[in-house]
């Protein structure tokens, strides 16, 4: 295992986050729909209102968390038809009773807890660490500590039963103003590990070079619907890690070709009404490949909400309706015709890499399109789907002893008719 994850601690990871704003469960979901465009990876935490006043610590804190509440979460409620029916009250309804509570997701950690030690929370399920702010480092460099004083002592200020130790000399103090801030923190996500670990690419060689089908690290037991279903189906499939849907068409010879996704992040910042009628209205193929703007043989209803992402359509105090159209949802790029499969289609189109990527080419591509998963084709043929590499698969491959490695020479083949659909 590299030593960087046992000599790096999470406080590491928290210079320049900005403090936590909590969103609590009794805003709206159109509230909600304005918050998630600033979250990483399409969701937020939403919390509980304190109930009391004083000092809050971190067992009350975890209390208080709810569960993620995703873009995807709210156009599957939107597409209720109760929901198509009165748009106006569904953007009013609180978030308290569209959110699925979850308290594991999220957990509050000291910033002396080990970096592996957070990256073994989030294998297991966790999604959001929180982060005390209310305290500084002082002495030598933390980032090198452990390796002079070669173990952890146990940190004064956490609780007797943590697990969370601090070399000598690494004992939490006030700020320099000599003035404690207390009730601060911050949030840490998948993401931000994942840019943590795509600087210390040299310090885990040779991992970065290795493929991704030696690593293990290609998921195959994946979500997926036919092109020919409809779109709703995906709400009955959709998974919590990732939390994607593959559209899929199954060939003559039983190969699963990808269309594309309906995702958390795909939804992201799109138009949740205009996504909402679709997804309650169309094929799956139809959602991801797009229909032509002058269909005819389908009503197409006027839509009228404020824009997620800042651009109101309010006219002298009211919504300005508008015609549905494939690119009202906001990631068609054109208007072709859903038949057209090798258009391009802009952020409609899944983000896809080779069974023989490597690793650091994969973790490459999920930072930049800022993405929680890349979907896997053959080498030989860009459409054939053979798994799925999400955050917990990379953060198990880096972690991972190079003794449990998959043979390099293991062949595609074989690997692709074991998950065939």
């Amino acid at each position: 295992m590299a030593s960087v994850f046992l000599y790096h601690v999470v406080g590491d990871l928290t210079v320049g986050k900005p403090e936590l704003v909590e969103f609590y469960d009794s805003e709206t979901v159109e509230s909600a729909i304005r918050a998630i465009g600033e979250f990483p990876e399409g969701s937020i935490p939403i919390w509980k209102k304190r109930s009391h006043v004083g000092i809050e610590n971190s067992e009350m804190k975890q209390q208080r968390f709810v569960g993620i509440f995703s873009s995807f979460d709210i156009v599957a409620f939107l597409a209720k038809s109760e929901c198509l029916e009165d748009q106006d009250k569904a953007l009013k309804i609180p978030v308290s009773e569209v959110v699925v509570p979850n308290n594991s997701l999220l957990r509050v950690v000291d910033p002396a807890t080990r970096l592996i030690d957070a990256l073994d929370m989030m294998k297991q399920g966790v999604k959001r660490l929180l982060v005390p702010k209310s305290v500084a480092w002082k002495g030598m460099s933390k980032r090198f500590s452990a390796i002079y004083y070669g173990k952890w002592l146990k940190n004064n200020d956490s609780p007797s039963n943590s697990s969370n130790n601090l070399p000598p000399n690494m004992n939490w103090s006030p700020s320099t103003s000599g003035t404690v801030i207390r009730e601060k923190y911050c949030c840490l996500s998948r993401e931000d590990v994942l840019r943590f670990i795509i600087g210390c690419l040299g310090a885990l060689a040779p991992l970065p070079l290795t493929s991704i089908s030696a690593l293990g690290a290609i998921n195959a037991d994946y979500s997926y619907i036919e092109s020919s279903t409809p779109a709703i189906a995906a709400t009955k499939k959709l998974p919590q890690d990732p939390s994607a849907v593959a559209v899929i068409e199954n060939t003559s010879d039983g190969q699963c070709k990808i269309l594309g996704e309906i995702s958390a992040c795909k939804l992201w910042k799109c138009d949740y009404l205009a996504a909402a009628w679709a997804l309650a209205n169309l094929s799956a193929g139809q959602f991801v490949m797009g229909v032509e703007d002058n269909v005819s043989s389908r009503s197409l209803p006027e839509f009228s909400v404020d824009s997620p992402t800042g651009n109101s359509d309010l006219v002298n105090g009211s919504r300005k309706p508008r015609k549905f159209s494939s690119k009202s949802i906001g990631f068609f790029s054109n208007s072709h015709s859903f038949g057209s499969r090798s258009m391009y289609r802009g952020r409609s189109a899944p983000l896809t890499c080779k069974f023989t990527s490597s690793l650091a080419a994969v973790l490459a591509q999920m930072l930049s399109h800022r993405a929680t998963h890349v979907w896997v084709t053959e080498d030989d043929n860009d459409d054939v789907l053979v798994g799925v590499v999400g955050y917990t698969d990379i953060l198990a491959a880096v972690t991972k002893p190079p003794t449990t490695m998959i043979p390099v020479n293991r062949s595609t083949e074989g690997f692709g008719n074991e998950i065939q659909c």
